[in-house]
């Protein structure tokens, strides 16, 4: 009879491996309790391969949009070289996360590991296979799940290749407008639908911005208003999608493009594959050096 997994066990596992509680508990009820063979059981399984690598600087990988009836999801998930990211294996994995979270809608990072793919494993099942494939940190960084109505419409569009994916709902018009509108998004990158969705707090601490501004110049106080109004739609079609020159014709706003396609603007998503990961710089010739002092 199995010799009972304390919690002790369970802890020393997760130290000298760190897996999480659950792999930890898996492996010693597995080896009836032997701390060796749990760690061999990890091994075998990858997981403790994978945890290794998750320290791992990933800022490379592929970003995707898969549309499943009303629904879409947009995903990055991340390597560490972009030479992984072009691996057929990795480039499976991208694939069949993509259709998992498009069809099972999960709340949460959480709730998306633990989704079943289509062949019967995890997602982070998935995930570890991949890491031992690689040898390199593989992540499902974020998604999103994106919904419209039977009335509405999705535009979706894949720049080089998936470094960066737009997916955009309009009510009307059709899918050839609203995928030009996600072309403009992957290309312009907007923050906000239109000058409606940004705080006013910010629109009040940019107008005494340009406010101070002018009057620094030593502009005439009652001319101020006028020229803070100009520069302050300037701001607004920077940041405002739907104020933006749209970017196949520059002589309308994309709002413009959308209403004369018989449409509006719902939402849209951006992902730019390693936007905000802090790279680590790399010095060659210290690496040599060191290697050859080591």
């Amino acid at each position: 009879m199995a010799s009972k997994i304390t919690a002790a066990q369970v802890k020393e596992l997760r130290d000298k491996t760190q897996v999480g509680m659950m792999d930890a508990k898996k492996a010693l009820v597995a080896s009836e309790g032997d701390m060796d063979k749990a760690i061999d059981f990890l091994r075998e399984k990858g997981i403790a391969k994978a945890k290794k690598k998750s320290g791992n600087v990933a800022a490379n990988g592929l970003a995707k949009v898969v549309v499943n009836g009303n629904d879409a999801a947009i995903i990055e998930v991340n390597s560490e070289t972009d030479f992984v990211a072009t691996n057929d294996t990795f480039n499976g994995l991208v694939d069949a996360i993509g259709d998992t979270i498009a069809k099972q809608e999960p709340a949460d990072l959480a709730a998306a590991l633990a989704l079943k793919t289509a062949n019967g494993e995890t997602i982070q099942e998935a995930i570890i296979k991949t890491t031992q494939v690689t040898s390199e940190n593989v992540q499902l960084r974020r998604f999103a799940v994106v919904k419209k109505t039977d009335n509405q419409v999705f535009g979706a569009y894949l720049h080089q290749g998936g470094q960066i994916a737009a997916v955009v709902v309009l009510d009307g018009a059709d899918e050839a407008t609203a995928k030009d509108v996600a072309m403009h998004v992957a290309a312009i990158n907007p923050e906000f639908v239109s000058k409606d969705d940004i705080p006013a707090d910010r629109l009040a601490h940019e107008r005494e911005v340009l406010k101070q501004e002018a009057l620094n110049e030593g502009k005439p106080e009652k001319i101020v208003e006028k020229m803070v109004e100009g520069r302050l739609h300037k701001f607004l079609s920077e940041i405002s999608l739907a104020d933006q020159p749209f970017v196949k014709d520059g002589d309308q706003t994309v709002s413009q493009f959308v209403a004369g396609k018989g449409g509006k603007l719902v939402t849209f998503v951006r992902y730019e594959v390693g936007e905000g990961i802090e790279k680590p710089t790399v010095d060659l010739a210290k690496e040599v050096q060191d290697q050859i002092n080591g």
